[in-house]
């Protein structure tokens, strides 16, 4: 076994390498470039080394630069993680050259079944059924239309090195296929290094089911089940879980076995994914693999016990797989959410920043319940623009799917972040979404049922009433503990506050009446002359409020607004205040004060570098338009007219860097 390691990656793979490492009794070496200097993964580690400036072209993509780490560290062995080098046929020979082993496939498989323009080819020649495309290389946009063309609208066009939803369009018009073909090759250029890009036909209302295997270096590979990844936001995976709802045991054994084949075809020797696109009656094609861990493995861990990073590295060193075929079953249900830095009423754009407060829930097993939270970030760290926007990835086991939701559910609630947008009351609606609930899923599935964006729900019947219970307690223990502050001025008695309030869940009014004191009271509710017991497990000032509400178990985020707070609670958001009963009449005679109306200008939705600026001055443009470009995380953010407009002035030029909500352009 391998003394030491170096992972060639950031983040929460990193972190996730290391501590399996580290249970292994491995020593590990972080790499990072001057932008992570103060990552967790640095950290961490028990070496780290720089290897250059925040771009990942010029540090973790440099395989010189990898591959001196090692010499200078004395790692005997290198894991890639996902993303970066960790499908580079020439990273893996590279290594190998330098008799340094590579915790991953033998260089023949990562170029039959890594770059997704071959492994189709392969699959082909293997006679294995594949979607409909072409392969071949594409000279440009004129090429690209011409070819979709012939397969048929919709189209995808995706990067042949691509991953994580970069380097990847829809297209369903001609025009989508030319504006589509350049941003897929800008992006997997700044992504991979590699600007290549296919096209094939897009299948309506599919499902995304994957396969996941691992081989060893004696000619044994077992696959470990499915996952279905179909709850997914730009052909980025929003939420996955495992097994999936769709397959009955002959559908995953069918699909298991041609994975497997695939497999031995290449002699797959380590950690990998076969993925298909799935059709809503079982039917599958083949669509890529990945020659790599999966940023969803913990899922699969999860339902199967194994820890996928360890048998990784049992098999990089030559080690036979500790189990067959027949030891593999399914143990529950998991679901994972991806938890990213981005704003989701605005599009989900991107988010930088520090992460002022990171309070994930309290890991661990209790009554049947499993919590994991794989993360990269700390408190008081920062979300770089140069990088990947996830934060975490919280993932929760139970027997049943519907208990692994539920804990999902109620583990979101008590995941506390401030100082950046991001996006768990989105991924908390879903929790609560009745059609994911029921599992009609497809990889539409956000785009039908968010046509118009996410907004945050209001909180109704039983969210509300918590709401109001939990704004109820934080007054009346404010009130208690102000009254015990020393030389208060005279009155001749004891001063006492109202119990009367008014509760104002933003516009929604619960008067109510608190009753007792302490960390436990009762609200009554004056329209239902409901009591409600409130129990407290939490200090004023906490981003969490945790406690009991009727004897139920209730988490809740909670930040002090002006005259109020800001709370989130089941997949619902709102600004609650508490008055007396006549500060609460008065305050609904106040006027609102309007928005500013921005309607005349293109306003930068996220921190982001100006890309192309697509207009001119007193240029007339149509609802549609490109207006400009702005890059922020890898990803390009196209910027289009919402009607139609005359250009009054530019403000902002290609190289710019800009500011969330700085001016880009005015209209007339």
């Amino acid at each position: 076994m391998f003394g030491k390691i170096l992972i060639a990656n950031r983040g929460e793979i990193a972190c996730r390498v290391m501590k399996t490492a580290r249970r292994m009794g491995i020593r590990t070496v972080a790499v990072y470039s001057e932008a992570d200097k103060d990552a967790l993964h640095v950290s961490m580690a028990d070496e780290a080394v720089c290897i250059g400036p925040p771009a990942a072209a010029q540090s973790y993509l440099v395989i010189d630069k990898i591959i001196a780490a090692c010499r200078q560290t004395g790692a005997e062995a290198v894991h890639p993680g996902y993303g970066f080098l960790s499908e580079r046929e020439a990273f893996a020979e590279a290594l190998k050259g330098a008799g340094i082993t590579f915790i991953g496939p033998n260089p023949r498989a990562i170029a039959a079944m890594g770059d997704k323009i071959e492994s189709k080819k392969f699959a082909n020649a293997a006679k294995v059924s594949t979607v409909p495309g072409y392969l071949g290389v594409i000279d440009g946009p004129e090429m690209a239309v011409k070819i979709a063309d012939e397969i048929g609208y919709p189209v995808m066009i995706k990067a042949s090195a691509g991953g994580g939803g970069k380097g990847m369009r829809i297209a369903y018009s001609r025009d989508e296929v030319a504006d589509g073909f350049v941003r897929a090759k800008n992006e997997a250029a700044a992504s991979f290094g590699d600007d290549r890009v296919f096209v094939e036909k897009f299948i309506v209302d599919p499902r995304h089911i994957e396969i996941q295997l691992i081989g060893d270096k004696h000619g044994n590979v077992v696959y470990l089940n499915e996952r279905e990844c179909s709850i997914q936001r730009r052909n980025q995976k929003v939420i996955e879980e495992a097994p999936s709802p769709l397959l009955d045991a002959a559908t995953r054994r069918k699909m298991g076995e041609q994975a497997v084949a695939l497999a031995k075809a290449v002699d797959y020797d380590s950690a990998g994914t076969v993925e298909f696109v799935a059709g809503q009656d079982r039917s599958f094609f083949f669509l890529e693999m990945n020659t790599r861990l999966q940023v969803e493995h913990p899922v699969t861990e999860l339902i199967t016990g194994i820890d996928l990073v360890e048998e990784m590295i049992r098999v990089a060193a030559g080690e036979k797989l500790r189990f067959k075929q027949s030891d593999i079953g399914i143990n529950g249900w998991s679901v994972e959410s991806r938890i990213y830095a981005e704003d989701p009423t605005r599009n989900f754009l991107p988010s930088t920043g520090r992460l002022i407060k990171y309070r994930p829930p309290k890991e661990g097993t209790a009554n049947g319940i499993t919590v994991r939270n794989d993360t990269g970030v700390y408190e008081g760290g920062e979300i770089s623009v140069y990088y990947d926007p996830m934060i975490a990835k919280l993932v929760t086991h139970a027997p049943t799917r519907l208990e692994a939701i539920r804990a999902q559910a109620t583990a979101l609630d008590a995941f506390a972040i401030e100082g950046i947008r991001h996006n768990i009351p989105f991924v908390s609606a879903l929790m609560h979404h009745p059609r994911w609930q029921a599992g009609k899923l497809s990889t539409g599935f956000i785009k039908e049922e968010f046509p118009n964006g996410f907004v945050a729900a209001q909180p109704e019947g039983e969210v509300a009433v918590r709401m109001a219970a939990i704004a109820a307690w934080l007054d009346h223990t404010n009130n208690v503990r102000r009254r015990l502050i020393d030389h208060q001025m005279a009155t001749g008695s004891k001063f006492e506050f109202s119990r009367e309030r008014s509760v104002m869940l933003d516009k929604a009014r619960h008067d109510v009446v608190v009753h007792g004191t302490g960390e436990s009271i009762e609200v009554e509710f004056v329209a239902s002359a409901r009591r409600v017991k409130v129990e407290a497990e939490t200090l004023l000032g906490e981003p969490l409020w945790q406690g009991h509400i009727g004897g139920e178990r209730v988490s809740a985020q909670v930040r002090a607004v002006l005259n109020g707070y800001w709370m989130a609670h089941h997949g619902t958001e709102a600004v609650v205040r508490v008055y007396t009963r006549r500060e609460a009449d008065l305050s609904a005679l106040m006027p609102e004060k309007a928005a500013a109306d921005t309607s005349k200008k293109l306003l930068c939705p996220m921190p982001g570098l100006v890309k192309q600026i697509a207009v001119t001055d007193g240029q007339e443009v149509k609802a549609g338009d490109i207006l400009a470009v702005v890059e922020a995380m890898k990803m390009e953010n196209v910027l289009r007219a919402e009607r139609d407009v005359t250009v009054k002035s530019i403000k902002a030029k290609a190289g710019d860097s800009l500011a969330v909500d700085a001016v880009i352009m005015e209209f007339a």
